[in-house]
């Protein structure tokens, strides 16, 4: 019933957009800017393509000072980006979907894609924010062009190309805590008309914004850089080759938490679940498993025992040829990626070695896929392709747990949750898809869509659980091993309706199924079950949604309001062992979740030199009949979605000692957030506003620009996740930057 009465209310909402007089608001008037993406794998006015997308240019980006992506967080409606490391593993929420594992063979439910080619290794999401010409945030399971393992949606990297002159451009940023970002590109035609090339790079660098109060050292440092060489050849006017290699590397310091104590030491600071009540968290009468009592509330300093580095790896290299046929293109995409990672952390966050992780995993990933399709604006445009692709990943990763009361000397027959416990494995992925989208103009308004995507995703895990009393020392105990091997399949695709009220003024009405593969668990376990493979996530999505240019194009306005049903939602959790009363890691299956919201984007340039935008997002985003571990969730709130997102910002430039001025200001607001599954009090945030200010001075002949700028400028807390580790007493906060500030300078040729 309550799908029904959502169905009822959407449908309505389409019916009034189908009966208001937009040709009273959409008089004709000079067009703004036109937005061109690729999201429907042509070439389109975002405008008129029916889905919900946000693009985010070069320059918008480059303004923002988004430099991984970590940094697009809140920038289009519904987006929601955190991490637990430094250098690796984002973790990517759209409209609340997403997944909190952070373990390497787990994929995101939101597919991150750089020049086409699907990044699928989250050890290899961050370090692609450089150079680019525009990125796309699909929201939305994309089911048939994408289809692997984008049930919240898929982010699209569109890089700078080589052009037909020579161009070159630097930037240079100084800022908080000795911060130095240096990015720029050059590049231009070879043999003109036939080959161009371009380079780019960048380095980002910082002391990092968290103090050692037991070195006086700085740590959540950053210290990285990547690079991209791309090659455009075109030697007919029917054959295009695109060619692009990369590398990037990461040295900075492996994350720094802040430590709240759970343990109470004192009856009068119990709480009722028995641990630690929250007015006595930095009193001194709380502390973890060895004793450590935290009784600094600032979120930015720690008593770390140990400083290590989260180093990460990547190369990768990629093809995208296509051959014009005449009415039709023949496209083939190759792509092949490689990631190392190494990374030594203090997981517990105190002065006593309680828990020290060491993550190390090497992953690689080829993929083929090749696409026919219509060329042009036809009554019947199509697309029909085959992809393949081939993941393999190796992990050797491990726990120390309780040195501080381990000698290392004594052997002991069984794990008693104390010792090193390792957890080596392999998998091996071979995915295979088979898809299509026609898209027939039905009348000279009216436009039907269908698509179609077969996927099969093929399996194969081996795994070992093991024991050793030291780091250094023999492994004593084989605690289990898993060989599994299993295919996964399933059909997804979409149908959707789009129809021209007028020249500026589109509505659209869709049913997409998304399809996120199972799996097998890749974190540390000593239970046997917990590595029985998990099941396909499946969504069924309904969405409707207008696409307006109103009162003589001077306003840009869409909105969009969907409803999801989830089957199989892969949920990731942390729970208290009862055997050995350590804190365990879980991977399962929600039985169903319901999504629906309302979002709206909104922008305008009322007068010459003003630009503002505003955008908005309302959710409502709960799991129904779900289990795990005996604990019922039924009825919480999923992490990461929180109920309203508004984000806003003005812009303004204007003639100044014969250069332009350009001011900016950015407010972005949240609603409490949760950020574990058992919607506990103690892991939530309140609701938070950041607001960022910019200010520059571009030379008369654009060339040259200067400018000065500041993040978070208020000093809000940022609180990027809170991870429970119960069984040894703390709870762990994931800080993102505080305020900061600096000066840049751009240069153009």
């Amino acid at each position: 019933m309550r799908t029904l009465r959502t169905l009822k209310a959407l449908l309505l909402a389409t019916g009034a957009v189908l009966v208001f007089p937009w040709e009273a608001l959409a008089q004709d008037a000079a067009k703004t800017d036109v937005i061109i993406v690729t999201a429907q794998k042509r070439s389109e006015d975002i405008q008129d393509v029916p889905i919900a997308i946000t693009a985010l240019t070069g320059e918008t980006l480059k303004d923002q000072h988004v430099t991984n992506v970590l940094d697009l967080n809140a920038m289009a409606p519904g987006l929601q980006v955190k991490t637990d490391d430094n250098a690796a593993n984002p973790k990517i929420f759209i409209r609340g979907i997403g997944l909190n594992d952070f373990n390497p063979n787990t994929a995101s439910a939101v597919a991150v894609y750089s020049d086409g080619v699907y990044i699928g290794s989250p050890l290899a999401q961050m370090g692609q924010f450089f150079d680019l010409e525009r990125v796309e945030v699909l929201r939305g399971p994309q089911g048939t062009l994408y289809g692997r393992n984008t049930t919240g949606g898929a982010i699209n990297l569109i890089s700078r190309k080589p052009g037909d002159k020579f161009e070159a451009d630097a930037s240079v940023e100084y800022g908080s805590y000795n911060g130095v970002t240096v990015e720029g590109g050059v590049g231009g035609p070879v043999v003109p008309g036939v080959l161009a090339i371009r380079a780019a790079g960048v380095y980002v660098r910082n002391d990092g914004y968290t103090l050692n109060r037991l070195t006086g050292n700085r740590g959540n440092d950053t210290d990285r850089g990547s690079g991209r060489v791309t090659l455009d050849w075109t030697p007919s006017e029917t054959f295009e080759g695109l060619f692009q290699v990369r590398y990037g590397r990461s040295n900075g310091g492996s994350i720094w938490a802040y430590n709240r104590s759970l343990f109470p030491a004192t009856a009068q600071a119990t709480g009722p679940d028995g641990l630690c009540a929250p007015a006595y968290y930095t009193s001194g009468e709380c502390t973890d498993a060895a004793g450590y009592a935290n009784t600094s509330t600032n979120l930015y300093q720690g008593d770390y025992h140990l400083e290590g580095k989260d180093k990460v790896e990547t190369y990768g290299a990629s093809g995208t040829l296509t051959w014009t046929l005449g009415g039709m293109s023949l496209v083939s995409v190759t792509g092949y990626d490689h990631a190392d990672r190494d990374d030594l952390e203090d997981t517990d966050a105190g002065p006593n070695d309680v828990l020290t992780a060491r993550y190390r995993a090497k992953q690689w990933a080829g993929s083929e896929e090749l696409r026919l399709q219509s060329n042009g604006d036809n009554t019947l445009n199509w697309v029909a392709g085959l992809y393949y692709s081939h993941d393999d990943l190796s992990s050797n990763s491990y726990y120390d747990v309780f040195r501080l009361a381990n000698s290392g000397v004594q052997a002991v027959d069984e794990p008693q949750g104390i010792g090193v416990f390792s957890w080596p494995f392999t998998q091996k992925t071979d995915s295979y898809a088979a898809f299509g989208q026609v898209d027939y103009k039905v009348t000279e308004r009216l436009t039907a869509t269908l698509g179609l995507r077969y996927s099969v995703d093929s399996k194969d895990f081996h795994y070992n659980s093991l024991y050793a009393s030291d780091v250094g020392g023999p492994t004593l105990d084989t605690i289990l091993t898993d060989d599994a091997s299993k295919n996964f399949s399933s059909l997804s695709g979409k149908v959707s309706v789009a129809y021209k009220l007028t020249d500026y003024a589109n509505v659209y009405a869709s049913y997409n199924r998304g399809y996120k593969s199972g799996g097998f668990f890749g974190g540390q376990t000593t239970d046997a079950s917990s590595l029985k493979p998990y099941d396909d996530e499946v969504v069924n999505a309904y969405e409707v949604g207008a696409k307006t240019e109103l009162l003589g194009r001077l306003l840009t306005a869409n909105v969009s309001a969907f409803y999801y049903d989830y089957q199989n939602l892969q949920v990731y959790t942390l729970v208290v062992d009862p055997n050995t009363n350590l804190t365990v890691q879980n991977f399962t299956n929600a039985s169903n979740a319901k999504v629906q919201g309302l979002e709206a984007e909104l922008s305008s340039s009322p007068i010459d030199g003003l630009d503002l935008s505003l955008s908005t997002s309302f959710l409502e985003a709960t799991y129904r009949n779900f289990t795990s571990a005996g604990t019922d969730y039924s009825g919480n709130h999923l992490p990461n979605a929180p109920r309203a997102t508004i984000n806003g910002s003005a812009r303004y430039h204007w003639a100044l000692f014969g250069g332009t001025a350009d001011t900016q200001a950015s407010v972005s607001y949240r609603s409490k957030v949760y950020y574990d599954t058992t919607n506990a009090d103690r892991l939530t945030d309140q609701e938070r506003t950041f607001v960022d200010l910019r200010a520059g001075w571009k030379m008369p002949d654009g060339r040259i620009e200067f400018g000065l700028w500041g993040r978070n400028v208020f000093g809000e807390t940022n609180i990027s996740d809170i991870i429970p580790i119960e069984g040894l007493g703390f709870d762990l906060f994931s800080m993102g930057p505080r305020q900061t500030a600096g000066v840049y300078a751009r240069f153009n040729y």
